[in-house]
């Protein structure tokens, strides 16, 4: 993507004016950031897909439970969703760019932002009058009007005390700043932490382009558990010795020399900089959970290659991920794997340079459905 051109989905701004002047710093209202949007997904084919094992849904109804609200989670079967006519619900589909392929293309404006935070689009259905309460998030967002209309208050909200007894995160105090009225293709984007309610008026669609933000406890958790499996390897295999212990008459107190020999043999095991890095990369490419491939074939002479909407590709200075997995690369061939992770496909003329080595690894990707072959 060219990070120069102005872009009607940022309100004229160029990717490089709106990551500098907005992003996790102020909110963007822009009108017609879409012009004629239509729903990837009519309501019936929404509403048929919130039924499916394997897909993430909750519905959230207003007025009834503890706290005036009530939420559960999928999957629905048709029946088990209130009536259309009954106003007040709504009726939230995770990850639908990972089943759809009109999502997925559509969450690919977005690859300004690296690949690494982006992380799926999420369909909100509501009768009239439906919301899940005023609330803040904290991670960047992009609301997408899809269908219909929704009214936006919003914020930066001091008081972030959540109201008691509520199976949702619902502010007990909110303070809206700002308050606008979205048609189908006006788009809202909201800095972390910043509180918003959004009331449907009418039935209507819309859409949260949401990103990654681990926390830093989560992330450290999760790379020493991927460190820990070279750990002994990357630690070496030396024995404890001690030929210069004394006699002791505290025979409890751990030796100060075992203490040092338990630091140095963390930080041999965290010291190798490519290990972290290994360990970074398939943390972030590993796709979400329920996600499975169907086997696919590769390109044929003079066919492209496209990477399927579920795999999450990404690389650093020396190596690829995959679906959660690495290799290393350099030269020509880490150049045009590059490639295939920025732009999401490989043409006929870029692979017809691929050494064999690649090429072979570009099959067995497809073999896994990880990737496919398609006609120009």
């Amino acid at each position: 993507m060219d990070i120069d051109i102005a872009l009607p989905l940022l309100g004229g701004l160029t990717p490089r004016q709106f990551m500098k002047r907005h992003w996790q710093r102020k909110p963007l209202l822009v009108r017609g950031a879409v012009p004629g949007l239509r729903p990837v997904l009519e309501r019936g084919a929404l509403l048929d897909l919130a039924s499916r094992d394997g897909v993430e849904s909750r519905l959230v109804v207003q007025g009834e439970g503890e706290g005036g609200w009530r939420m559960r989670r999928g999957p629905f079967a048709r029946r088990a969703l209130p009536a259309l006519s009954r106003p007040g619900w709504t009726l939230l589909v995770q990850g639908v760019d990972l089943h759809v392929d009109a999502a997925h293309a559509l969450l690919q404006q977005f690859s300004f932002v690296p690949q690494a935070r982006l992380d799926d689009l999420m369909i909100s259905f509501a009768t009239d009058g439906g919301g899940v309460g005023p609330h803040f998030d904290s991670y960047d967002v992009f609301l997408l009007q899809a269908q219909g209309r929704r009214r936006w208050r919003y914020g930066r909200q001091a008081d972030l005390t959540l109201q008691e007894g509520v199976p949702l995160k619902v502010l007990a105090h909110f303070e809206p700043e700002e308050e606008h009225v979205l048609e189908p293709g006006d788009m809202l984007y909201l800095p972390p932490r910043y509180a918003h309610d959004g009331i449907a008026q009418g039935e209507c669609q819309t859409y949260s382009i949401g990103f990654r933000s681990p926390a830093r406890g989560e992330l450290a958790r999760e790379l020493l558990q991927r460190l820990a499996d070279d750990a002994a390897a990357e630690a070496g295999d030396a024995l404890y010795r001690d030929p210069s212990q004394a006699a002791v008459d505290a025979a409890g107190a751990i030796p100060q020399s075992l203490q040092d020999f338990a630091q140095d043999a963390l930080r041999r095991a965290l010291g190798q900089p490519q290990a972290l890095a290994r360990a970074l990369g398939e943390y972030l490419s590993e796709p979400k959970a329920d996600v499975w491939f169907d086997a696919g074939r590769a390109p044929r002479r003079g066919e492209s290659l496209v990477l399927d909407r579920r795999t999450r590709m990404l690389y650093d200075a020396r190596h690829i991920f995959v679906n959660g997995e690495s290799w290393v690369a350099s030269g020509a061939d880490a150049r045009l794997m590059r490639r295939l992770a920025d732009r999401r496909r490989l043409d006929g003329p870029e692979l017809a340079r691929a050494s064999s080595g690649a090429l072979e690894l570009l099959a067995d990707w497809c073999e896994a459905g990880w990737a496919r072959g398609e006609p120009v």
